[in-house]
């Protein structure tokens, strides 16, 4: 039967792949013969050779089954191969991805009693040959101290229970060695700190109604954001304005603050407040505009933020979102141009945006009248708008104007021919009905025709320039 298996990913592959790890780091520090037999082996996996029995491979290296055995031990020590059973002999094919740090012979001799030692810690399960391979890699590869490693093993396990996962020791010992802390003296010091910070940490999950204990991770993040510059007041302020569940999710918002250099309870309660007023408002805004949106980040990031810097309260943000909708400036865009005019007219708390609504609104109304006098059907545009509050600068009242429109009535661009009309009265002094002066012989049709292609042609320039324009 074939004494060598392999991991599946290694198998799934076509080609007799060598890792660029193992000729830098393995080759130079391996026996000559040695290489010979890794190589082989690997090319036997690789390539679907798993017939060999052990005596056809000897054969074909021109060695003894005994010599052939050895090297495959000596390679176990690398942990480029693993012997899996010795009645019969197997081994199995390990992928150098797997292997960490520097490869080296282990020697569990140096370490006479450390199994015992760890076993005794972890009494929940069997510490098995290769997990105790990875502490003996820990303490050579990370240069940790025996006690040190021991004293990390400890906390781990009274932390999360006597059955606890390698994976996870070997998890934080390696986060204690990434800060240099490998020393007795070291993490002990660490240590003290962890458990300086648990009664926090308990009062931080009572807050957020987190069950489990606090981990070493936990702690990490604890010191994370004291690091940051947060009081522990701060963290609990933080988590519950912003009801997080979760330590990752805590983790978010803490640096939304810190990116907004808001460190004191005070700042996070307000901001959490306002926070929750743009989202609310953003969203009512946007329903008034008739505006899907699936994230209001930035509508908010463009244009709620601002408009709230400017002092415009939510409510009166609304009533301009429908009164933008009604006017035919149904976006966040062409609001935002409004609402930027209102601004700079000094238009801002919510009594004088309200009159100056009621008074745009009834400017409005007053223009469908003049479209009825005038036979017009069509939607209002600004430059309608325009032309009223021309009108009314020149001094003519709304009688005036409506007589201007029923005697533009039949034309083919009766706003324009209103225009002119009211310009002549203007010149003609005439800003009553008993002013206008006695009407002279009508043109003739071609000069009245002439007449309003020029004001259509005006008009339509003009129509072409609105969408560019705002209310004035």
């Amino acid at each position: 039967m074939p004494f060598i298996t392999v991991d599946e990913e290694l198998a799934a592959r076509s080609v007799t792949d060598v890792k660029n790890k193992f000729i830098t780091r393995y080759m130079p520090e391996l026996d000559a013969a040695a290489v010979k037999v890794y190589l082989f082996a690997l090319y036997l996996c690789q390539n679907g050779q798993v017939q060999y029995t052990l005596t056809d491979f000897a054969q074909k290296l021109n060695m003894t089954e005994d010599q052939l055995k050895k090297y495959f031990e000596y390679l176990d020590e690398y942990e480029l191969v693993s012997v899996t059973s010795y009645t019969p002999f197997e081994i199995k094919i390990l992928d150098t991805d797997n292997v960490s740090g520097r490869p080296k012979k282990l020697h569990p001799e140096k370490y006479e009693g450390l199994y015992e030692e760890i076993q005794a810690i972890i009494a929940g399960r069997m510490v098995s040959q290769n997990e105790f391979r990875d502490y003996l890699i820990l303490l050579e590869d990370y240069s940790f101290e025996r006690n040190a490693l021991i004293m990390i093993i400890a906390y781990c396990v009274n932390l999360k229970g006597d059955k606890i996962a390698p994976a996870y020791i070997k998890k934080v010992a390696r986060n204690f060695e990434a800060e240099g802390l490998t020393s007795v003296a070291k993490v002990e010091q660490k240590l003290s700190s962890y458990t300086s910070a648990t009664a926090k940490l308990i009062n931080l999950f009572t807050v957020m109604g987190i069950k489990h204990q606090p981990a070493v991770e936990d702690g990490e993040l604890y010191s994370k954001w004291t690091g940051m510059g947060f009081g522990d007041e701060a963290v609990l302020c933080a988590a519950r304005a912003f009801r997080t569940r979760t330590m990752e999710k805590l983790d978010a918002v803490m640096l939304e603050l810190y990116n907004r250099k808001l460190f004191d309870s005070i700042e996070i309660d307000d901001y959490r407040k306002n926070r929750d007023s743009l989202y609310s408002a953003t969203y009512a805004i946007a329903k008034a505009l008739g505006v899907y949106m699936n994230d209001p980040s930035p509508y908010i990031e463009n244009y709620t933020a601002k408009w709230f810097s400017y002092g415009f309260s939510a409510q009166c943000l609304e009533k301009i979102a429908t009164y933008c909708f009604l006017s035919g400036m149904n976006s966040f865009e062409r609001t935002n141009d409004f609402v930027s005019h209102l601004y700079e007219q000094g238009i801002v708390d919510d009594t004088s945006v309200h009159d100056t609504l009621n008074k745009l609104a009834e400017n409005d109304r007053f223009i469908r009248q003049i479209f009825t006098s005038c036979g017009l059907t069509r939607k209002i545009i600004p430059h309608d708008r325009e032309l009223l509050s021309v009108w009314r600068d020149w001094g003519f009242d709304d009688e005036m104007i409506l007589l201007a429109a029923q005697r533009a009535a039949g034309t083919g661009n009766p706003i324009a021919y209103m225009n002119n009309i009211l310009s002549s009265w203007k010149n003609a002094g005439a800003f009553t009905p008993a002013d206008i002066p006695a009407a002279k012989a009508s043109p003739s049709r071609s000069a009245k025709r002439n007449l309003e292609d020029e004001w259509r042609s005006t008009l339509a320039l003009l129509n072409g320039q609105s969408d560019e324009k705002e209310l004035k």
